[in-house]
């Protein structure tokens, strides 16, 4: 099962209502994070996620709001005993960026922390992989790609029963060796299970403006969380950001399965906002709050609150 768990939904400053961007995305255990925003660690508590199964944290960019709950996390890590390296991952001046956070202060982390600055880069971890690919933002910046590889079919049950296996460690010898010999028959794991289902795939872009590398690398993703900043260009001005509607046709050309409007602005109210998303998009999608959770179960999204929980 794979949960996608919304720490910080804002974009520049925290306000009450919401905090500035995280997302923890929690896979077989591991809990992934991809920014860390100011107060990161407080709203890990309240979503009660440790910080111990964090082993991976992917920034996007050096703007404060996204990385400035870095150091705080790490300490929080020392002080409980971590001993397990941590893997930190980023655009280009990550490794500086990340030396000045380690050097500040009277303060030195007694566990490994390994720095890779990436460009367009695809990382394979075990059952899933991680792409990295370039954004517009005025600054060195990247979007990231969680992609899960395709999984074995489930077991047909009649099948099994075609071939008189009930189950048990019969099927796991099955699995382990791809084929058996029972009953006289020689069995091969094809015999018995259904196609190959396909990975989830999740695309986070961080902050940019619109641009053909986001709808490339999100073409049929089951979840693009596009920053949508904005309302309206005029209220963008000169930023590197997006709007609603731009993600939206984004979101529409790549064919997502649903578009998640994140980084919104503190000047919009959040009913302000979804109202507007409403008028402007027409694909699916979800205007995220604080603690949300989007659970990936039998091919659709779908959505609770960890506060309501």
């Amino acid at each position: 099962m794979l949960e996608v768990i919304f720490l910080g939904t804002g974009g520049v400053m925290p306000t009450l209502e919401r905090n500035v961007p995280t997302i923890a995305l929690r896979y077989k255990g591991e809990i992934i994070l991809f920014d860390v925003g100011e107060g990161t660690m407080r709203q890990m508590n309240t979503a009660k996620l440790s910080p111990m199964k964090v082993e991976k944290i992917f920034i996007t960019h050096f703007h404060g709001d996204h990385y400035l709950g870095l150091a705080a996390l790490i300490q929080t890590m020392n002080l409980w005993g971590r001993e397990k390296p941590l893997h930190i991952y980023g655009p280009k001046y990550t490794f500086q960026f990340v030396q000045n956070f380690l050097n500040s202060g009277f303060f030195r982390p007694g566990f490994d922390i390994h720095v890779h600055e990436l460009g367009e880069t695809r990382l394979e971890f075990g059952d899933y992989e991680i792409w990295s690919f370039k954004v517009e933002h005025g600054v060195p910046a990247l979007g990231y790609v969680f992609k899960e590889k395709d999984r074995r079919g489930k077991f047909l049950p009649e099948k099994l029963s075609e071939y008189g296996l009930s189950g048990g460690p019969i099927l796991g010898k099955l699995e382990k060796q791809g084929q058996i010999e029972w009953n006289g028959r020689i069995i091969r794991l094809e015999d018995v299970i259904g196609p190959r289902r396909k990975g989830v795939t999740v695309v986070y872009t961080g902050d940019t403006e619109p641009c053909e590398r986001v709808r490339l690398f999100s073409e049929n993703a089951d979840l693009l969380i596009h920053e949508a900043t904005y309302l309206t260009s005029d209220d963008r001005g000169e930023s590197y950001h997006s709007t609603v509607e731009e993600a939206c046709q984004t979101a529409k050309k790549a064919k997502v399965k649903l578009l998640a409007l994140f980084h919104r602005a503190f000047r919009y109210t959040y009913d302000e906002y979804a109202a507007k998303a409403r008028e402007l998009c027409d694909v699916p999608f979800v205007v995220p709050r604080d603690f949300d959770v989007l659970t990936f179960k039998s091919g659709r999204w779908e959505m609770r609150n960890l506060r309501e929980d």
